[in-house]
């Protein structure tokens, strides 16, 4: 090879070996800048918070009951005071046997010509009108009813103020109806026992009842009657009472004022033994439960996201890594190309002053 076909080459490998160089320079920084996203990515996961599964027993809690008679009653707060005694809340649960309530709705029809309403055979009447009577004082309403029929003058005359406090019960419970309620009486064939069963003149005349081409009600109509149902009173900050503790600090009696002196001193108690129990507020559970395992979902989910973004990046990472060995491959090659055209320049400049020497 000639001298200057030598350096030729010398300066091409020269240039190619400055190229490689600045090559794996750029790898080496992408790297870093993977390594970077990376520990970003690693750190995130780092500052998630796991999500907990609740606890049952932080939705449960300890319930003191006692009863009076027929009453029973579930301690709210107990607050301590300052001489020992304490400040009572607690709710007071009864069953009232006597209460208007919720029956089966009922499929009523219209007779347009007369302007009634019939649930089957059974024609409805207007709760609390005066029952219509013969000289005798027995009921001759048209048509016949067979439960008014089988009532005395003295069981219409105790029927018609009966009727009359249903109304106000009715009222006061469902809210007072401006055109009143309708009744109809349906015999228990187990006990024999006749039950009032009423409804309100809005669901059977109102704006939003829905009639066929003969009037007759296509809904059902809401029906009530009379049956029992809870009654809760809150009784709150009934002071000076006495509280008594069993050897584990379990509350198992307590001992509400009855009698005061002109003072206002308290002079009696009457005591109640405590019943404990647990109760778990299943609903507040389920809820928290639930919104675990929404959490849940979407921690997965994030944990999914970033580790597929760190998969990714050490693909990448492994690929860079694969091409800076390549360079480095190549550039050994280089380097070992221009030690040997290095030593035939050397050669030839030799050669060169040995000619003109």
């Amino acid at each position: 090879m000639g001298m200057a076909a030598s350096q030729a080459r010398f300066l091409g490998l020269t240039a190619r070996k400055s190229n490689v160089e600045f090559e794996g320079q750029q790898i080496n920084q992408q790297r870093t800048t993977l390594s970077n996203q990376s520990a970003n990515y690693y750190s995130s996961l780092l500052g998630m918070s796991v999500p907990t599964p609740p606890s049952v027993d932080n939705y449960t809690k300890t319930v003191y009951t006692f009863n009076d008679g027929a009453l029973t009653n579930t301690i709210t707060t107990l607050i301590a005071q300052n001489d020992g005694l304490y400040t009572l809340s607690y709710l007071s649960q009864y069953e009232d046997e006597f209460t208007p309530v919720a029956a089966s709705t009922s499929v009523v029809n219209k007779d347009e010509a007369n302007n009634t309403y019939h649930v089957g055979s059974v024609q409805l009447r207007k709760l609390g009108d005066k029952i219509a009577r013969d000289g005798d004082g027995k009921y001759v309403g048209n048509p016949p009813d067979e439960y008014l029929s089988s009532l005395s003058k003295d069981q219409l005359d105790a029927l018609e103020k009966e009727e009359a406090s249903y109304v106000a019960l009715l009222d006061e419970k469902y809210g007072t109806q401006d055109d009143g309620w309708m009744v109809r009486y349906i015999q228990n064939s187990s006990t024999g026992v006749w039950s009032p069963y009423f409804y309100k003149m809005s669901d059977l005349e109102g704006a939003g009842v829905v009639t066929d081409n003969n009037g007759n009600i296509t809904s059902a109509v809401n029906c009530y009657t009379m049956g029992s149902s809870t009654k809760t009173n809150e009784i709150k900050g009934v002071e000076d009472c006495k509280i008594e503790k069993d050897s584990t600090g379990r509350f198992i009696a307590v001992s509400i004022p009855s009698e005061w002196n002109d003072a206002g001193d308290v002079t009696d108690y009457i005591t109640y033994t405590l019943t404990t129990s647990t109760v778990t507020d299943q609903d507040a559970y389920d809820d928290a439960m639930n919104q675990y395992e929404y959490d849940k979902y979407l921690y997965d989910q994030s944990i999914q996201e970033i580790n597929a973004q760190i998969e990714i990046i050490q693909a990448q990472d492994k690929n860079l890594e694969l091409r800076l060995k390549q360079l480095d491959t190549e550039q050994d090659a280089i380097s070992t190309e221009m030690d040997a055209v290095e030593k035939v320049i050397e050669k030839n400049t030799e050669s060169s002053f040995k000619t003109f020497g």
